[in-house]
């Protein structure tokens, strides 16, 4: 079994090749079916979602982020804090981006908010490199979604534990990879402190993984 590392290089070498014509058009899908999740978690009403903003060669969000806003759902991203603790700040199609002091990232402006601001959310829109049909994911290399999750347990009480007994985070949850980074079950090494997503959003579609 190839490591987290390896694998996590493997695909950021390939996304490095996806052209922007490619780029609009995933985009352009993770938007349509990331929308449709969010309304059927919904049931239609506008709700709340903790998303991120997918630049470079990552899988596109700005337009799933502008559809979900024009639906009238709330949107919240990451802020990077010390410990490889995330705050979360309300975004809209005004707001303004700053540099992370802690990341290389940009990030939004405005009032940051705990983890306890997720007892609000509908569901969680996870970056990721890779997942595979166990539920694994393999993140940025940071850590601060392994934290977030891990903390998120404590806030709002644990879902059904997946199938091979492994922690499902309390909100539904999806992570955004690109069609071929969606790995065959046990591909991905999980580790105790890892925490597995439900689905995986990509430009083709909405995969429930296994539980």
């Amino acid at each position: 079994m190839a490591s987290k590392e390896e694998i996590r290089a493997s695909h950021r070498a390939r996304r490095a090749l996806v052209t922007p014509a490619a780029l609009q058009i995933a985009g352009a899908g993770i938007a349509r079916h990331g929308l449709a999740w969010a309304t059927e978690l919904t049931r239609g009403t506008p709700g709340m979602f903790a998303a991120y903003l997918g630049v470079g060669s990552e899988p596109p969000t700005l337009d799933l982020l502008t559809a979900l806003h024009g639906a009238g759902h709330r949107i919240l991203l990451p802020v990077c804090e010390p410990g490889l603790a995330l705050s979360w700040v309300y975004w809209t199609p005004a707001s303004e981006f700053v540099r992370s002091r802690y990341a290389p990232i940009l990030e939004p402006a405005g009032e940051r908010h705990d983890t306890a601001v997720m007892r609000h959310a509908d569901g969680i829109i996870l970056p990721a490199t890779a997942v595979d049909f166990s539920g694994n994911r393999i993140g940025q290399g940071g850590g601060y979604y392994d934290k977030f999750l891990a903390a998120l347990a404590s806030v709002i009480p644990a879902g059904t534990p997946a199938s091979d007994g492994g922690p499902l985070p309390s909100l539904p949850s999806a992570a955004v990879v690109y069609d071929t980074e969606v790995l065959p079950a046990g591909s991905i090494p999980a580790e105790s402190f890892d925490r597995k997503v439900a689905a995986a959003l990509t430009p083709a579609g909405l995969l429930r993984l296994q539980r």
